[in-house]
């Protein structure tokens, strides 16, 4: 087992330098960045000063990323590049032996994502998203109380991505972002809500995703605030929200928002629903049968009707706060929270390990698939699309489910 792990960075933008930031707090756990690449030079300085200005010795230094995974002194790959790139980069990684460290989005076609699987099954080395909400403090806490029994059955959950992004249309160099916007209409950027979900419910290990649903809205966000900045008239494809149902194997139902052209606070909208309790992000709230207020009133006719309080999230952390924030939350660094952080430190973890990661190749792929998945149905007037089994079965038998600190399919101590 490796004592320090050596990464590559392949994509040197802003992402990159946040990564960097959070994996510098995180040297004193032997993780190194050895080697970095990037088709701007510009980037590659950038990223050279900020070495330089930590009194950190120079990362090797590549524009071809093909020299750098080949490369023995890199044991893994981080890859927040494009939407477009990653997972062909991700594919070719792991060809040569190298776990890769995918950032978020979706993907643009079903049959790259079953290169991406095949490449790992083939290799046995993995690819991990980088999604960091899986490890966020209340969605792990959420985690804790469903595999404790408290919510019961789970029935329903809801998750999304609302965020007020229009500010994207005021720009007129077309980033990578703004394009996909531009161009295509479907829920963009599931795995941010879709990923801890998933983890609830089991997804891949004995339940799956079986088929969605997907209808847009019109469009009319992006193409006000590119007329308000002078941009005139610019159509967009995309529709201000794209509303997803989803139907898993063992009955349950997910509902996914998506919408970034619209004025509101942000959210992910997450809602975990069962027979005897519910999560609902939004309210900061917990209700559970017998720990929860519940008491009886009378209306107006002299009638009894009862009547339930949320209990306040941050009540149950005492009690019911994950482990791992049980353990790390006194030293969290980084950003988001905290969340790159924990999230970096399970992906070098099972690189040094050689062991799967706790977000695999068939989460990658089933979390992905729901983009591309969601424009079909969207193209075909909301026409019902089945979602790809990439276990090829596997999920039946309930597969070796990822165990120890940063498992995210149990609640390891």
């Amino acid at each position: 087992m490796a004592e320090t792990v050596n990464l590559g960075m392949i994509g040197l933008g802003a992402r990159a330098e946040t990564l960097l930031a959070t994996l510098y707090e995180l040297r004193q756990k032997n993780i190194e960045v050895t080697a970095i690449c990037d088709t701007n030079p510009a980037r590659i300085q950038r990223i050279n000063e900020i070495f330089e200005e930590r009194k950190l010795p120079l990362p090797a230094a590549y524009t071809d990323y093909r020299e750098l995974i080949k490369s023995d002194a890199v044991d893994a790959v981080l890859i927040p590049t494009s939407w477009n790139s990653h997972l062909k980069i991700a594919e070719e990684a792991m060809a040569n032996g190298k776990y890769a460290g995918i950032e978020v989005g979706g993907a643009s076609s079903v049959d790259e994502l079953w290169h991406l699987v095949h490449a790992a099954e083939s290799t046995g080395v993995s690819c991990m998203m980088l999604e960091n909400v899986c490890y966020g403090r209340n969605e792990l806490m959420a985690l804790n109380l469903v595999r404790k029994g408290l919510f019961g059955e789970l029935i329903h959950c809801c998750c999304g991505y609302e965020h007020d992004l229009s500010e994207m249309a005021r720009l007129d160099n077309r980033r990578e972002r703004e394009m996909h916007n531009y161009k295509r209409c479907g829920d963009l950027y599931p795995t941010h809500g879709i990923g801890p979900i998933a983890k609830i419910l089991r997804i891949n290990r004995g339940n799956r995703f079986v088929s969605l649903t997907s209808t847009a809205s019109k469009g009319r966000g992006f193409m006000l605030e590119a007329e308000r900045s002078g941009r005139g008239q610019v159509f967009y494809n995309q529709g201000d929200i794209v509303t997803t149902v989803i139907k898993c194997a063992n009955g349950e139902t997910i509902t996914m928002t998506h919408g970034v052209s619209l004025p509101r606070p942000y959210s992910r909208d997450c809602r975990v629903q069962g027979t005897l309790g519910i999560w609902v992000e939004d309210t900061k709230g917990v209700y559970i049968e017998g720990i929860s207020p519940k008491y009886e009133k009378l209306d107006v006719a002299g009638n009894p009707y009862t009547v339930h309080e949320w209990t306040p999230i941050d009540e149950l952390y005492e009690k019911y706060d994950h482990p791992i924030w049980k353990k790390f939350r006194q030293e969290i660094i980084g950003g988001h929270g905290g969340m790159d952080a924990l999230v970096l430190q399970a992906f070098c973890d099972a690189v040094r390990t050689r062991t799967a990661p706790p977000i695999d190749v068939y989460d990658c792929a089933a979390w992905m698939a729901l983009t591309c998945l969601s424009e079909q149905s969207i193209a075909c007037g909301s026409m019902p699309i089945p979602i790809p089994d990439f276990t090829n079965g596997k999920w039946i038998e309930e597969r070796p489910l990822c165990t120890g600190v940063w498992s995210l399919d149990e609640v390891c101590d």
